[in-house]
């Protein structure tokens, strides 16, 4: 009999772990737990966009990074301890990432109504969301129940972001690891309709494109005139043009009629167009502007699921920057 009531612990014990384990992220998550989490995040949002609308590009930026890397575990807010740099320190993220202290800011409110109970990568995820509206009208629900993890190592981002001067295969291969299609990938990178790059992301394809041609020749001529009025040879580190010198600050498939321009500003971006395999994504992306809304408030739905930690997994973090 104690044998028997041994395993009928056990297996007790087993189903709940797997049950906490199990659990996976749903909108309204926070309902009962911290009625206001949304409404809180979306007040730090509004307020930083409102003083600088390049804030909302900062953020979707950010959450992309997070999810892309470890999964949505907000991992890319973690600050770096002695003798181990974290994903914050990466090329990739430092300095161009954008929006910490909106998040910091409404952690600490949360913390204060809500102890210990709304995790960072939720709030990034909010805020994400919230960017977009703001800046882009493009409205869409949030699950939530995701945990922050515990881990933040400085080399994955190479292995898992794609970079500026990616090709359009090797885009559609870091995108389809992730489980997006090949549209799912173009309608995320209308992202780059808003927000700004330093001149060191794209100044090859100014001064040293390759053996043949010093600058990219798909890029429309007096648009690379005026690139390289604000990004001479010499220009300082901390230089920085907008991704859409057409409408900078809204959230909009522009972006697409850029590329059809051949104004596209990294090559990640123009090769799109190039590329038979999404240049027609481009072409609808660019004529059907609602539409493509619609598809990115969806993708972006879906790169909120990405290996999310859930249940029992991770914790929830007293500060954004330093597990507990």
């Amino acid at each position: 009999m104690s044998n028997l009531r041994l395993c009928l612990i056990f297996l007790t014990m087993s189903m709940m772990v797997f049950m906490s384990s199990a659990i996976t992220p749903r909108v309204g998550f926070y309902r009962t737990t911290c009625p206001s989490a949304e409404a809180i995040v979306r007040k730090a949002v509004n307020k930083a966009v409102m003083k600088n609308p390049g804030i909302a590009a900062g953020l979707i930026r950010m959450h992309f990074h997070d999810c892309f890397v470890r999964g949505c575990d907000a991992s890319v807010l973690l600050d770096s301890t002695p003798g181990k740099l974290s994903e914050k320190e990466h090329p990739a993220n430092k300095p161009s990432l954008r929006g910490f202290e909106v998040i910091d800011e409404a952690k600490r409110e949360l913390e204060t109504l809500c102890p210990r109970t709304v995790s960072c990568a939720d709030i990034l995820a909010f805020a994400a969301r919230d960017g977009a509206l703001a800046v882009g009208g493009i409205s869409y629900q949030v699950p939530s129940g995701r945990r922050d993890g515990r881990v933040s190592l400085f080399d994955e981002p190479s292995d898992d972001l794609p970079s500026p001067s990616s090709n359009a295969k090797e885009l559609a291969a870091s995108f389809a690891r992730k489980g997006f299609s090949l549209d799912e990938m173009v309608t995320l990178s209308g992202a780059h309709s808003i927000g700004v790059s330093h001149c060191s992301s794209f100044s090859n394809r100014l001064y040293a494109f390759n053996e043949t041609h010093t600058q990219d020749p798909s890029l429309d001529p007096k648009f690379a005139r005026d690139l390289k009025a604000k990004c001479p040879p010499s220009s300082s580190p901390n230089n920085v043009v907008q991704l859409d010198g057409v409408t900078p600050n809204r959230l909009d498939n522009k972006y697409y009629t850029n590329l059809m321009n051949h104004r596209g500003l990294f090559a990640s971006d123009q090769t799109l167009l190039s590329s038979r395999s999404t240049a027609g994504m481009v072409r609808n992306n660019a004529r059907l502007g609602p539409a493509w809304a619609k598809k990115f408030a969806s993708a972006m739905v879906k790169m909120g699921s990405i290996d999310v930690l859930t249940g029992r997994q991770g914790e929830i973090r007293n500060k954004c920057g330093a597990v507990n």
